[in-house]
């Protein structure tokens, strides 16, 4: 029990570095450590199944406590998801282990093992890409720049490169070999790798005055409301009545496109479900309220619910798909012909896992959702790109993508927006619409916010970079704002009753005003996406075969003694 303790220090202490360095604490600066406990825990002299417990069960702990703000959605989700992300650090452990035993340069090893973990992360799932060493960067404009080359993967192989190269000095230290010839060339790599990386960011941020164009003044609306209310479906009116108010003030200040957060709309808005509805049913008013409200004045985005129409056999009519959706009201008072259906679904969250696959397990799991039907969604497949007249009609109209909730940390959805079959940019920015109103608490009438808000941001602040786009945020509870196409989350605005203070948006109502640039740069990551992290976990991969493969053949030749069999059998 005391070699265990002592095992699970190092551990322990990354956990805790780990923890602190992203928002809302952002100790960014210790992120450049973080890994190095963990990689010195990893010896061959370790045995296997205590660096596996221990490592299981630190790593369990740090992801139940840094994903706590989704106990409000599922608990059952909650622990299944950290019980099978926790696996991920023992078979890090292992292979560090491995590559320390085959001698192969921990600076080297440690990044390419962390970056190839990252991207293992929900991997069954859709990928779960949170709380990456990159994103406790996030302020850091210079070295974020990057990522328009290898994406947000660049930035944590370099930073887990500082990691192993501490680590390697550290072991040299104990061995009394720290000033012999040989630290010197991997030292001088590293060195020139970070200063590599802020002379290109530095070179990209001086290009933003020539790049750049004034584009349209935009709005981001942001209501204060938990989901706990908003799921009850009675409170869809004084919400409307709630941003309608804003939406008019922003249109004062001369908004030419108006963004309203996620599913705040508590309508389906699709034209051929409405025609079926009495003129006074209350989605129908909300569809001539949003008419009149962009008629002659300006663009108008809102969440809402999507559906497709179908006719029983005993001609009853009902939603036979339905949707998270985005719909663009135009001037002439019109709804633009497309919508945008959500492609990247949460689990738990919006549709329940196994209905298809395992009923007995998706009965179980139904036992643990917040509510008491079916709330799965169905996955829309069309990367809608919407288009919009400035104040000029004569100039060219405007495009945008929009990427709905969590779809704003997923690398691929940004850049299937970005660029066309052609390789062409097609789209001005991207906005991104969010209902965040699932992790917060309401206490005391006060809306407590959780974690999750200022990481979604600081992860949104990538996507811009990987595609030299801007993102509109809009986001109920927090954090509404605008990221400029460096990764520069803008404090302050023209208009607004939000705080200056971005990150401080949260837990509030209100509105904010700004205009957007335009950025003509198309980047190497949009064309080639994540082919970094796709090498590195194809690499994460190898060490484990190796090590099996070794050990099946130390067990006897052709494997049958590792059978319990005699030879020849």
């Amino acid at each position: 029990m005391k070699n265990i303790l002592l095992c699970g220090l190092p551990f322990l202490a990354t956990a805790a570095m780990l923890t602190v360095i992203q928002p809302p604490i952002s100790w960014a600066p210790l992120a450049w450590v973080a890994f190095v406990p963990f990689i010195l825990a990893c010896s061959p002299d370790t045995k296997p199944r205590r660096l596996i417990l221990v490592s299981y069960v630190t790593s369990l702990f740090y992801w139940l406590g840094n994903l706590y703000w989704i106990v409000p959605v599922t608990i059952a989700g909650w622990i299944a998801f950290c019980l099978y992300t926790a696996v991920l650090w023992p078979v890090l452990a292992l292979s560090l282990r491995y590559c320390k035993a085959k001698k192969v340069p921990l600076f080297l090893a440690s990044a390419v093992l962390v970056v190839g973990i990252e991207r293992a992360q929900g991997l069954f799932l859709g990928g779960f890409f949170w709380r990456f060493l990159a994103h406790s960067q996030y302020q850091n404009l210079t070295l974020i720049q990057i990522a328009d080359t290898f994406g947000a993967a660049g930035l944590s192989f370099l930073i887990a490169m500082v990691n192993g190269l501490l680590a390697e000095l550290i072991i040299a230290a104990r061995q009394k070999n720290l000033f012999k010839i040989t630290q010197l060339p991997k030292t001088a790599l590293v060195c020139t790798a970070v200063v590599a990386t802020i002379i290109y960011g530095r070179w990209r941020i001086s290009q933003e005055e020539q790049c750049l164009k004034l584009g349209p003044y935009v709005a981001a609306l942001q209501s204060n409301v938990p989901q706990s209310v908003k799921r009850s479906f009675k409170s869809g009116e004084d919400l409307f009545n709630g941003l309608m108010e804003q939406s008019k003030a922003a249109l004062r200040d001369e908004a030419e496109l108006i963004v309203w957060p996620e599913t705040m709309v508590q309508a389906t808005l699709n034209p051929e479900v409405l025609r079926i509805l009495k003129p006074l049913d209350q989605w129908n008013v909300f569809d001539k309220a949003l008419r009149e409200h962009a008629k002659d004045n300006a663009f108008v985005l809102v969440g809402a619910y999507g559906g497709e129409l179908a006719i029983r056999e005993n001609l009853d009519v009902h939603l036979v798909k339905r949707y998270n959706s985005a719909f663009l009201y135009k001037r002439d008072g019109e709804k633009a012909p497309q919508s945008y259906n959500k492609i990247h679904l949460v689990p738990f969250g919006e549709v329940l896992p196994f209905r298809k696959r395992c009923l007995w397990l998706y009965n179980f799991l139904m036992k643990f959702t917040p509510f008491n039907y079916d709330y799965s969604l169905d996955a829309g497949s069309e990367y809608t790109v919407f288009e919009m007249t400035g104040q000029n009609p004569e100039t060219q109209p405007y495009k945008f993508g929009v990427m709905i909730c969590y779809e704003g940390t997923v690398p691929a959805i940004a850049r299937r927006f970005a660029l066309d079959k052609k390789g062409t940019k097609r789209i001005d920015w991207l906005v991104n619409i969010s209902n965040d109103g699932w992790f917060v608490r309401f206490k005391d009438g006060k809306v407590l916010s959780s974690a999750e808000l200022p990481q979604h941001a600081a992860t949104c602040a990538f996507r811009a970079v990987e595609n030299r786009l801007a993102v509109v945020r809009s986001v109920n509870t927090g954090i509404s704002c605008l990221i400029d196409s460096s990764g520069r989350i803008r404090n302050g605005f023209l208009a607004g009753t939000l705080p200056p203070d971005a990150m401080s948006r949260t837990g509030m109502p209100g509105w904010m005003l700004d205009r957007i640039s335009i950025d003509k740069r198309t980047t190497f990551f949009s064309k080639y996406g994540e082919w970094l992290g796709f090498c590195c976990q194809l690499c994460l991969i190898l060490p484990i075969i190796l090590s099996l493969s070794a050990r099946f053949l130390r067990t006897g030749k052709y494997g049958t003694r590792s059978l319990g069999l005699p030879n020849g059998t």
